[in-house]
């Protein structure tokens, strides 16, 4: 019962399924979850484009194969401090609605598209593991979607948290904004898997994170997971200034001892909102009343608008203060920031990307061993 209604509240009013897929088990698994959806079958790069910008195709659900690489670098750039984690590419697009999300810049792909090949893809992604032992393997499935959001419809928990808790030079990593955890907890594998949060600000949550589950709700998954013995993770990112934005953040803080145990965290990640020039008018026509595109932007070195050097400085200044009174290791880092922001507002600095790939690798290891 709770896993239909898990399914009924994601609110799935199409599926268009690409010809040829739908004798693949993974699609087969999906529609039966779906059985009262109509179905529609199109030939390859048949889609259309959705025109609807308030609703971007969130209630289709586009099952496709993949044709690219299903593991790839996150997209940083050598302008900023990038931490080597590695992308699975699982899905685009999510059913949230974050005003500040990239993603609504893809108007060319729209839809919940899920990648049904899969399967095959991942058997070479772990061959890419296995043929590299010495190397440490930090890879996420939240890059382009979110990782849990869709997960009572796809169940990629159901295999893939087996097929990597048996891997031991890689980690995997759901990233999420949900409480989406039920096809964890029914999971028997907890090893090398990391269920992460992304946190803001009361304010930014209620007002800017539509569809996202509440702080608390997150909040209470997260606890649970730590209970039932996952490792857990959290990412302040966008970080976004705002009225009163120090006592907002303080209060997602004081949830945050409230709830979790801060010796089973691996990481915390911290990050300033940025964004390519040409999404901000889609911000604008999709969320008017929106506050984040308020603040004071400049031209980053990587073509991205980014808040000026102090205005990133303080946020992060004041959330490693905040935050290593709670705990003096939660493993923080900053997210695609330069030398000498990490070293004024951090304390120190990893130097170089792979210096930041070092320090994580080495929390991975310290953490799973």
């Amino acid at each position: 019962m709770g896993e239909r209604r898990l399914v009924k509240d994601l609110n799935i009013k199409k599926v268009i399924v690409e010809k040829g897929v739908s004798g693949q088990e993974f699609a087969q698994q999906i529609l039966r979850r779906l059985p009262d959806i109509p179905v529609q079958t199109i030939k390859e790069n048949e889609s259309k484009a959705v025109h609807d910008i308030q609703n971007m195709g969130k209630e289709t659900l586009h099952l496709l194969p993949y044709k690219g690489e299903f593991l790839k670098p996150c997209p940083g750039t050598r302008e900023y401090i990038c931490c080597g984690y590695q992308i699975l590419n699982v899905a685009t697009n999510c059913p949230l609605d974050c005003s500040y999300c990239i993603l609504q810049s893809y108007f060319n792909q729209p839809y919940l598209k899920t990648f049904v090949n899969l399967e095959q893809g991942v058997e070479q992604v772990l061959k890419i593991i296995d043929s590299n032992p010495d190397l440490v393997f930090r890879i996420g499935t939240g890059e382009f979607t979110d990782s849990l959001a869709i997960d009572p419809i796809t169940r990629w928990s159901d295999w893939l948290l087996p097929l990597f808790s048996k891997r031991k030079n890689a980690v995997l990593e759901l990233k999420t904004k949900t409480d989406n955890i039920r096809g964890l907890l029914t999971s028997k594998f907890r090893d090398r898997i990391i269920v992460s949060w992304s946190l803001n600000s009361p304010f930014i949550a209620v007002g800017e994170e539509h569809r996202a589950a509440s702080l608390k709700k997150r909040l209470e998954a997260a606890r649970q997971c730590q209970s039932e013995g996952f490792v857990v993770g959290f990412h302040f990112d966008p970080l976004i200034p705002h009225p009163k934005w120090k006592e907002e953040y303080t209060k997602t803080l004081e949830l945050l001892d409230k709830y979790i145990d801060p010796k089973g965290i691996i990481w915390i990640s911290l990050g300033s909102l940025r964004f390519m020039p040409g999404l901000k008018p889609i911000i604008r026509r999709r969320h008017p009343d929106t506050c984040v595109l308020d603040g004071e932007f400049i031209m980053g070195l990587d073509g991205k608008m980014r808040y000026f050097k102090p205005i990133r400085m303080e946020l992060y200044s004041y959330m490693r203060k905040n935050l290593e009174k709670w705990h003096p290791d939660p493993g923080l880092y900053l997210c695609m920031e330069s030398h000498d922001v990490w070293q004024k507002s951090m304390g120190w600095s990893p130097e170089t990307s792979n210096g930041l790939k070092r320090y994580l690798d080495r929390r991975v290891v310290e953490i799973f061993g």
